[in-house]
């Protein structure tokens, strides 16, 4: 795990997103990856490991998506 990347206002609003309500991998995908390299949220939220998807059995997309306690970490400061 590499260390968190700063912590933007649009990081911390990714992980509020997250925690508001259950959210899948496709729901995050669709709402959040960006192919602007400027804005790569999901990607520095998960090379951090702020988030994780947990397949439980299912298929990646209907997998849920959940901050890890790093994330948690983050969100409080």
């Amino acid at each position: 795990m590499t260390d968190p990347p700063q912590e933007s206002a649009l990081l911390l609003e990714f992980l509020a997103w997250i925690e508001a309500r259950p959210r899948t991998y496709s729901e995050a995908i669709d709402a959040w990856r960006s192919s602007c390299p400027r804005h790569p949220v999901w990607d520095d939220a998960a090379a951090a490991g702020l988030v994780r998807v947990v397949r439980d059995g299912r298929n990646q997309s209907e997998a849920a998506v959940a901050l890890t306690e790093v994330g948690r970490a983050a969100l409080s400061r």
